[in-house]
């Protein structure tokens, strides 16, 4: 069990290790990526653990709403899935723009999904402690 514990532990401080070695934009796509799974994952805490305190969205949305849309959708669909489009990574110190599209996806977790939306996203980063927050969104159906 302590070597297993041992395992576990060594392999954290290397992956924080690896993080802290990438580029502001790696870590950014980084935490993009583990957003995406998060919210694949139907692990929505986890996904709005990359949200800023402080969000704003369209029409007034703010983090409250924002992680009630987001357990919503994941309550409401068996599978969700979101597919990112390339993305244009504009770094201004601290922060950043991203601008992308995004094809998000549900369903009753059957063969196909039953719904499918195409967005096209521009967000607002901010790095705090070391870690990029999504501060702001704005989406667009396609």
């Amino acid at each position: 069990m302590r070597l297993v514990l041992r395992l576990a532990a060594l392999a954290l401080a290397c992956a924080l290790a690896a993080c802290d070695r990438g580029s502001p934009e790696q870590r950014l796509r980084g935490q993009m990526a583990g957003m995406q799974q998060a919210l694949e994952e139907r692990r929505s805490a986890d996904f709005m653990d990359g949200v800023a305190a402080d969000f704003a969205g369209p029409g007034g949305i703010d983090r409250a709403a924002l992680q009630q849309v987001v357990r919503a959708q994941v309550l409401a669909n068996a599978n969700v899935g979101l597919t990112l489009g390339p993305a244009q990574v504009e770094l201004q110190g601290d922060r950043a723009t991203v601008r992308f599209s995004a094809l998000s996806t549900g369903g009753s977790g059957r063969f196909l999904p039953e719904r499918a939306r195409a967005w096209d996203v521009t967000s607002g980063w901010r790095e705090e402690d070391g870690q990029w927050r999504l501060y702001y969104a704005e989406w667009r159906p396609k």
